[in-house]
């Protein structure tokens, strides 16, 4: 039994609703890319779980590549974001996949990537939306569920990398 430390005790998202949403945003894939192969680049690591059962719901071809981003600080002091390894979208459909999507900086960093690497399409799907959190004009053109929580555990989530096997999202409790 999966069990939370005492500071995630909020379950925001049971594993039956996230079940139900993930099929429903890849029937929804599917229809839109019906015909086409479709090339899932999931963001590592927090997506790995979502990933999985995103592809595993989808009824097109689908190829599975995978990046991870890392950030560096310049002498400048100044972030440098970079993803790896390179891959190759050339004339492909892409579909980015995220788990959350936050500030959307890096996430916008990678679609315009994608965008420039001449994908024949970008879109994007995400699971946990945190709009009030938004620095960028970013809209996922596939979306699980709006969240405003600080931090969320679960589903592949994880603070200090506990809590990513649970198959719920959970939360911290408010206080006050």
């Amino acid at each position: 039994m999966n069990t939370l430390q005492p500071e995630y005790t909020k379950v925001l998202l049971s594993s039956e609703q996230i079940k139900k949403r993930v099929q429903e945003m890849a029937r929804q894939i599917s229809a839109d890319f019906q015909g086409k192969t479709l090339h899932v680049v999931g963001v590592m690591e927090n997506g790995f779980i979502f990933i999985a059962d995103l592809v595993r719901e989808l009824t097109v071809p689908v190829v599975c590549l995978f990046v991870k981003a890392e950030l560096k600080q310049t002498e400048a002091g100044t972030t440098e974001i970079f993803f790896s390894p390179e891959i190759d979208v050339t004339g492909q459909h892409v579909l980015l996949v995220e788990v959350l999507v936050e500030s959307g900086v890096t996430t916008d960093f990678l679609v315009r990537n994608m965008t420039g690497r001449q994908a024949a399409s970008v879109k994007l799907a995400v699971l946990l939306d945190k709009q009030s959190a938004r620095r960028v004009s970013l809209q996922p053109d596939y979306f699980g569920f709006l969240i405003n929580e600080n931090f969320v555990v679960g589903y592949g989530l994880g603070e200090h990398h506990f809590g990513r096997n649970l198959p719920y999202i959970a939360g911290r409790p408010e206080h006050g």
